[in-house]
C-alpha cells in the first residue's frame, strides 16, 4: 500500500499547525496501514502521540453506535421508518415526524433553548421535547444532534435501555471494539480535545455539551475508540455477512442509497453520500465528528479511511479544518482506485 498523496494530505494539516496530530488507517480488504503523525496535546504541554491512544469520536457516535442498533431493531421489524415518532415519543408533539425523517436529518426540527449547556439532563430532555418543525421539514437535509438524541431514546423505549448501554451490548462488544468504551477508565490514554472555560482542560470526558448533560442517553455523541476499532468496524461495514449478528447485510448494503423522503436530498439512514468513480461510478458512505474525526467506507470496492484528530484543541471550532478535511477526503477518494485490490493494473 502506498496512498502517498492522501499521506502527504495528512502531514500537511500537522506540518501547517491546522491540527496537532493525526491518526489514521487506508484499508484494502485486508490489507490495512496505519500511522500517528504529530503531536497528542500541545497544552498544557506537548505530548507525544501514541499508536492506540483513545478518541473522542464526536458525531462518529451516530453511525458506530445509534445507527447499527437502529439497523438491527429495523431487520428484526421492531421498528419501521415511516412509523411517526410521537409512538415511542408521546411528549413530541408533531405526529408528521417519522423514524426516517430523524435518520436522514430531514425532520426540519429546529428552535433555540436558552442556557442549553447550563440545563440539567432532565430539563434539557424536556427542553428539546418543545422544540418545533420548521420549514424545511421532509424536503431538506438539515444535520441536527437533536435527530440521533431522539433517536437514541425510541431505541430506550424499544429495548427498556439507554442508547450507550445497548451500543456496548449490541455493537462494540460482539464486534470485538474492545478498546470502544462511553466511560473511559484511563483518561491519560486519551487524547484531549478542548479547554473550555467551565470545564478546562477536556480529557477522558466528552466534549459534546448536550452529550455531557445527557450521558447514557445521548445517540448523538460521546463514544471513545481507537483506529484498530475502528478499522474492525470498517471491515465489518465491507462484509456484514460474517458480522450478521450485529449487522443486518441487506440493511447495510443498502445504505448507499439516497434514503430521504424525496429521494433526492442526498442522504442515506446515518450516513453522508459520496461518489468514486471505479471500478464504475457508485456511492460511498461517509461521516464526521466535530472533534475532527471521519470515517469514509467504499463496500463496493472493501475500502475504508479511518481518520481520527483533535482539531479542537485548544481552541474549539477551528473552522480553516473543515476545508482542508474535505480536500483530504477528495485526495483519498482519487487516489484509492490505484491502491484497490480489485484493480488488476497494481499486480
Amino acid at each position: 500500500m502506498a496512498y502517498q498523496a492522501t499521506k502527504a494530505a495528512l502531514q500537511r494539516l500537522v506540518t501547517d499547525g491546522t491540527v496537532p496530530g493525526v491518526s489514521y488507517a487506508l484499508i484494502d480488504g485486508d490489507r490495512v496501514e496505519t500511522g500517528e503523525l504529530g503531536v497528542a496535546a500541545i497544552v498544557p504541554h506537548t505530548e507525544p502521540l501514541r499508536a492506540g491512544m483513545t478518541y473522542d469520536v464526536a458525531s462518529l457516535t451516530k453511525v458506530v453506535g445509534t445507527l447499527t442498533v437502529t439497523l438491527q431493531l429495523l431487520a428484526e421489524g421492531r421498528l419501521t421508518l415511516d412509523a411517526p415518532i410521537t409512538r415511542w415519543l408521546p411528549a413530541w408533539p408533531d405526529a408528521r415526524v417519522t423514524v426516517r425523517h430523524l435518520l436522514t436529518h430531514t425532520s426540519g426540527i429546529t428552535g433555540y433553548i436558552p442556557n442549553r449547556n447550563q440545563l440539567g439532563a432532565a430539563d434539557l430532555t424536556r427542553a428539546l421535547l418543545g422544540l418545533h418543525v420548521g420549514p424545511t421539514f421532509n424536503r431538506r437535509m438539515v444535520y441536527a444532534d437533536v435527530n440521533y438524541i431522539f433517536m437514541g431514546w425510541i431505541i430506550e423505549a424499544i429495548l427498556g435501555e439507554p442508547v450507550q448501554v445497548a451500543v456496548q451490548k449490541r455493537v462494540l462488544t460482539p464486534l470485538g471494539m474492545t478498546h470502544s468504551t462511553f466511560t473511559p477508565a484511563q483518561p491519560a490514554d486519551c487524547v484531549p480535545t478542548a479547554v473550555t472555560v467551565d470545564r478546562g482542560l477536556l480529557r477522558g470526558v466528552v466534549h459534546d455539551p448536550k452529550g455531557y448533560v445527557l450521558q447514557r442517553r445521548c445517540g448523538s455523541a460521546g463514544l471513545f475508540t481507537t483506529v484498530d476499532d475502528l478499522v474492525r468496524f470498517c471491515q465489518a461495514y465491507c462484509q456484514p455477512e460474517a458480522s450478521a449478528g450485529v449487522l443486518p447485510a441487506d440493511w447495510v448494503r443498502r445504505l448507499v442509497a439516497d434514503w430521504t423522503p424525496n429521494g433526492h436530498a442526498g442522504r442515506s439512514l446515518g450516513w453522508a453520500l459520496t461518489a468514486t468513480q471505479w471500478p464504475t461510478a457508485h456511492r460511498v458512505i461517509w461521516h464526521s465528528g466535530f472533534t475532527g474525526t471521519y470515517l469514509v467506507i467504499d463496500p463496493l470496492t472493501r475500502q475504508a479511511m479511518v481518520f481520527l484528530t483533535n482539531r479542537v484543541h485548544p481552541v474549539a471550532p477551528n473552522l480553516p479544518y473543515l476545508d482542508q478535511r474535505n480536500a483530504v477526503i477528495g485526495t483519498y477518494l482519487a487516489e484509492k482506485s490505484r491502491e484497490s485490490p480489485m484493480n488488476p493494473s497494481i499486480y
